[in-house]
């Protein structure tokens, strides 16, 4: 009995979190709002009078939680457009985050009148961004790709340095924390933790693509479990096991595996049930009496951090990177908090460190009332900026099936709507011999084409060809595409 109310009701939690993803689609929010408003509605404060304090269980689902976004976001990111903007990410995600850490907590003091343990842990967890809210809002907007993959970037990178700071200040209650042991600790734990995700993505990587699994869903399963595993070895080793787990899944994600693109739905699925249960679960261990109390700090300190913080730590960390004003004050407005500071604030209470259920109460309060504040307003920042998308190229679907006996693979082509591979006759593909386009589906019907077929955006090509020739082929499919039939003399060789 009990049993099947349980899965009843998580069944039907879902569904409505599921349902709440449309409203806060076209408001153009993350979907974080909604998911915290249902666990506030099941909570202690609404009708169901559901009380959970078991602060212990919410770090460690949120910390779980956090892991699986992570491996999502980097699995999804596309390196080509974020490969630029590295640099610039690993800055001001290192540099711009303890920046921000330092204004933040200097007004804490003084405004607030804080103590100044509780103002730095304040400040260091809402240094972060949030890769959930930075994914789910900024990929629907046209924005130029070195300013899309710099703020994907950060948001993937900048978790790890503010976990250590937060843990070193919820550890030590008493005293002032050796600054150049935490800096050393700091470096070691991020090489070590960048080194670990490289090792674990690219020997994942040559794993799957010379062994051929039974079944395609295990693909998946495999790539996951990667990343995932990353994180746990790099803690074992006393490493950055978010760096870890955000630099594989992005090796992996961007490897030439078989089922690619199912492996993204695949991680894109278990992001949703993580973000899902993530925020219900936080919405349900915030107490409501306890927030009203906190709204004036929380609008103090959000204000600063939105108006002063983050665009000091951007304009300082992006100096030598060729950034436009308005793409420095897009990406200082982009600043999303989401589920990391909240998950970040209950590490603090964990250790009691005393004041941090305050703490908890005013974190909680700057996500909800800022991220009301800026998701709906990034289209319009975007405009005032005059941001434009400059991705010219036309992007193909290609997932791969092995075909281990003839040593070829089966891939699945998506003529997508932009493409101007719109017309063009399969023989002026010009593929590489042993590559051979072997049907087309088109309209719901399939056909083996002629070399006189004209393509025509929205078919779906299945295309064999051997191993030597396979990266020859997909190259040459996406230059088609960017550039059409002439792409090579326009230099396009479909890197």
């Amino acid at each position: 009995m009990h049993l099947d109310i349980w899965l009843l009701l998580g069944s039907t939690l879902v569904l409505c979190a599921i349902a709440a993803v449309r409203l806060s689609h076209r408001l153009g929010l993350p979907t974080l709002l909604a998911y915290m408003g249902i666990g506030l509605f099941i909570g202690e404060g609404g009708p169901f009078h559901l009380n959970f304090d078991n602060v212990e269980l919410a770090e460690t689902l949120g910390l779980a939680s956090l892991v699986l976004i992570l491996a999502e976001g980097g699995i999804t990111t596309n390196w080509r457009h974020v490969r630029p903007s590295v640099p610039a990410a690993l800055v001001v995600s290192t540099l711009g985050t303890l920046i921000s850490i330092g204004v933040v907590a200097g007004a804490s003091m003084w405004l607030l009148d804080m103590d100044w343990r509780l103002a730095f842990l304040l400040a260091a967890v809402l240094a972060p961004t949030d890769a959930a809210a930075v994914f789910s809002v900024l990929r629907r907007l046209p924005l130029p790709s070195r300013l899309t993959g710099l703020l994907e970037a950060e948001s993937g990178f900048n978790d790890a340095p503010v976990v250590i700071v937060v843990v070193t200040l919820s550890a030590h209650h008493s005293g002032v924390p050796n600054l150049p042991e935490l800096f050393g600790v700091m470096v070691y734990e991020l090489i070590a933790g960048g080194l670990i995700g490289i090792l674990v993505g690219w020997l994942g990587a040559f794993a799957l693509r010379h062994v051929a699994l039974p079944a395609s869903g295990l693909y998946p399963i495999a790539v996951l479990s990667l990343s995932v595993g990353a994180y746990g070895g790099a803690t074992l080793l006393h490493a950055s096991g978010f760096l870890a787990v955000y630099v594989s899944a992005l090796l992996l994600g961007n490897a030439r595996l078989p089922h690619r693109p199912a492996t993204r739905g695949f991680a894109e699925g278990i992001a949703w049930l993580a973000q899902i249960g993530v925020f219900v679960m936080l919405g349900l261990l915030a107490s409501p009496s306890d927030l009203p109390a906190q709204i004036v700090p929380a609008l103090v300190i959000g204000f600063v951090l939105l108006l002063i913080a983050r665009p000091v730590s951007v304009a300082l960390s992006t100096i030598g990177f060729r950034m436009t004003l308005g793409e420095k004050v897009f990406a200082s407005w982009a600043g999303l908090r989401g589920a990391v500071p909240i998950v970040l604030a209950t590490i603090p209470m964990v250790e009691d460190v005393p004041g941090s259920g305050t703490l908890f109460a005013i974190v909680f309060n700057i996500v909800v009332v800022f991220t009301l504040l800026q998701g709906p307003t990034l289209p319009l920042v975007a405009r005032w900026c005059r941001l434009k998308s400059d991705d010219e190229a036309r992007e193909l679907n290609v997932e791969a099936a092995p075909l281990e006996e003839l040593h070829a693979d089966l891939l699945e082509v998506r003529v997508p709507a932009d493409s101007r591979m719109n017309g063009v006759e399969i023989f002026e593909l010009r593929l590489p011999q042993g590559a051979s386009i072997t049907l087309v589906v088109r309209d719901g019907s399939s056909f083996v084409p002629e070399s006189t077929t004209s393509l025509r955006t929205g078919d779906t090509l299945l295309v064999v060809t051997t191993e030597d020739v396979r990266e020859a082929a997909e190259r040459r499919l996406r230059a088609v595409s960017r550039r059409g039939k002439l792409a090579g003399w326009f230099g396009e060789d479909g890197t």
